[in-house]
């Protein structure tokens, strides 16, 4: 397993953006399909984006797409949301999740994942 540290959470207005980072503990991050997700109260947790390790793959949720965008920096082990045009119903705790190496599909459950960072607090205002 890798260890995973979200950042980048906060209170924001509708309408406004934030940028998700997710920091991974080891190399092997270079090797791992990366996923966020997230889950509101009382809501379970669902998948927001997920990008291959390799050739730059993206999956997005219907509720993100055009919204959010998910990238990956592997010489500094750290996976990216962007988040735009933000909306109250966007508000959750966000989770960063990786597979295991070499994987080669975008899962898209959280329990094909098998780290997970302890999650960071989104709130979207009206």
């Amino acid at each position: 397993q890798v260890q995973l540290a979200e950042s980048g959470g906060g209170l924001v207005q509708a309408g406004g953006s934030l940028r998700l980072s997710c920091a991974a503990s080891d190399r092997t991050f270079s090797t791992r399909v990366m996923g966020w997700f997230r889950q509101a109260p009382g809501k379970e947790r669902g998948i927001v984006a997920a990008i291959m390790w390799r050739g730059g793959r993206t999956y997005y949720a219907d509720s993100v797409k055009g919204r959010f965008t998910i990238s990956r920096d592997n010489a500094k082990n750290t996976v990216y949301l962007q988040m735009n045009s933000l909306k109250p119903d966007d508000t959750a705790v966000y989770y960063c999740a990786a597979r295991a190496r070499y994987n080669e599909v975008l899962a898209l459950t959280p329990n094909e994942y098998t780290s997970w960072g302890q999650g960071t607090q989104v709130t979207v205002s009206s």
